[in-house]
């Protein structure tokens, strides 16, 4: 009977612990957004979240990890991209389909993360840093799984090549989404745009990578 009724308590422990940190993250960002990243204390949040400044610190190490709470998920997206790519499917084919999909979707993990929170980003010399270690965090997993997709070693010149030059596209889509977020404009308006632009950047990249990585084909 005890091993039966464990379930439901981990259940409604974890449930607990994840509306903890959800409250947490909600006030952070709000104060984040309304006094600036650096203006901003933890003891500030934790009492806008009613909780102690240990439960603030427990639950996000790192005060970036308040603000930016994607962070695991935008790092191995590029790999993840490749790892689960269709039946003779390239790298670069994977990553221009999933950024399409991405950028239908909206995603904040591409981007799209409203005027207000892209404004406290950019005010802010430490998220600055963040961003750019997460974008440089990303080209690594997705070397790793360029490596493991075509039998190289990481360190081989043509996968850093390949892992680069894919990266940097996405790179400079991302900054770009940021930027017409800045300006203003519509969520809608900047998924079109970045929709055509998206496909000029990557049809630049066809004549070097188009059958790069491809995955094998069933027999």
């Amino acid at each position: 009977m005890a091993t039966q009724a464990s379930a439901p308590t981990t259940g409604l422990r974890e449930t607990k612990k994840q509306e903890t940190r959800q409250l947490i993250s909600d006030h952070a960002t709000r104060l984040f957004i309304t006094q600036g990243f650096e203006q901003t204390t933890i003891a500030e949040i934790a009492v806008a979240a009613r909780v102690a400044k240990k439960t603030v610190t427990n639950y996000f190490p790192r005060k970036e990890d308040l603000a930016l709470d994607h962070q695991e998920e935008f790092a191995i997206s590029l790999a993840h991209a490749v790892a689960t790519r269709h039946p003779g499917e390239s790298a670069l084919a994977a990553l221009r389909r999933t950024f399409a999909e991405a950028v239908n979707a909206q995603n904040p993990v591409a981007g799209f993360s409203g005027q207000e929170f892209a404004r406290m980003v950019a005010d802010s010399p430490t998220l600055g840093v963040c961003l750019r270690g997460l974008h440089d965090q990303r080209e690594h997993h997705l070397a790793l799984e360029l490596a493991k997709a075509t039998g190289a070693q990481p360190y081989d010149i043509t996968v850093q090549t390949a892992a680069g030059l894919l990266s940097t596209v996405h790179r400079v889509l991302f900054q770009r989404i940021q930027t017409l977020t800045l300006a203003g404009h519509p969520n809608d308006e900047i998924a079109n745009v970045i929709a055509a632009e998206a496909t000029q950047a990557f049809h630049l990249l066809e004549p070097a990578l188009s059958g790069y990585a491809s995955s094998p084909t069933p027999e």
